[in-house]
This record gives C-alpha cells, sequence and structure tokens, in this order.
C-alpha cells in the first residue's frame, strides 16, 4: 500500500529546490507526495472526509439508515473498501468525539452526545478496544 503525503504547498516563497528534494524524499520514503496550490487546514483529504462522516452521522441521527446500511451503500457506490462508520471506528470514536463535542453545530453536539451515550460510557471506541459501531 502506497501511503500518501500532503508537500508544503509551493507557492512563490518556496525554494523550488527544496520542494522538488522534499518531493523525492516522501517517494524515497515510499509515500506519493501530494501537490496542492496552497495552504489549507486539513488540506485535501479531511476537506473531502469531514463532510462525508457528518453527511453519515446526520443520516443516522434523523433515522434515515443505521450504520451498517449506511457503509454498505457508500461501498456499493463508490467501490471503497470501507464506510464512514467504519472509518469512524479506524479512526477512534474519542476523536470523533471531541471533534464533534467542539463544533458549536446542533447536529455535531447531538452526534457527540450519542457517542458518548452509547459507544465511549461503554468502554467502545472503535478498531483500537475492539468494539465500536462493529467489532473487531
Amino acid at each position: 500500500m502506497v501511503r500518501s503525503t500532503p508537500c508544503r504547498a509551493r507557492t512563490a516563497e518556496t525554494d523550488p529546490e527544496v520542494f522538488d528534494a522534499v518531493v523525492e524524499f516522501a517517494r524515497n520514503s515510499g509515500l506519493e507526495p501530494i501537490e496542492i496550490k496552497k495552504e489549507k487546514a486539513g488540506y485535501v483529504l479531511n476537506s473531502l472526509l469531514v463532510p462525508l462522516l457528518n453527511a453519515a452521522a446526520g443520516l443516522l441521527l434523523q433515522g434515515v439508515a443505521s450504520p451498517e446500511t449506511i457503509d454498505k451503500t457508500w461501498r456499493i457506490a463508490t467501490g471503497a473498501p470501507i464506510g464512514p462508520f467504519q472509518i469512524y471506528d479506524v479512526v477512534g470514536l474519542t476523536t470523533a468525539y471531541n471533534i464533534a463535542s467542539s463544533s458549536p453545530d446542533a447536529g455535531s453536539q447531538a452526534f457527540a452526545a450519542y457517542l458518548k451515550d452509547n459507544y465511549i460510557d461503554r468502554g467502545k471506541l472503535g478498531v483500537a478496544t475492539g468494539e465500536g459501531f462493529y467489532t473487531y
């Protein structure tokens, strides 16, 4: 598996030789450098991932579908190997809780409370503890 890592954005202030050296170092380390045009919090991956995870949490809290159905739908529709609740389990439910509880958004606060009551308080923290939305 090739891991990716963001490189510092190539800006007018970035020496091209330094940028090229960082790219080469990343490749030599088994990483695939991802060139970005400018700095952005969360870079590209989290800018795509966070809205997906928030949408999945909303579907669950609204009673639209179970985590299993949401994940299955995502996997079938996109060909992705895992769905959003499986991602939550990999990231860790404590991390998801900390992020959700620090948001002023009411939906995020509701998801934080859901995680705490149904998972964290029961020691179900995701892959690290062998159980979260799924059992590992």
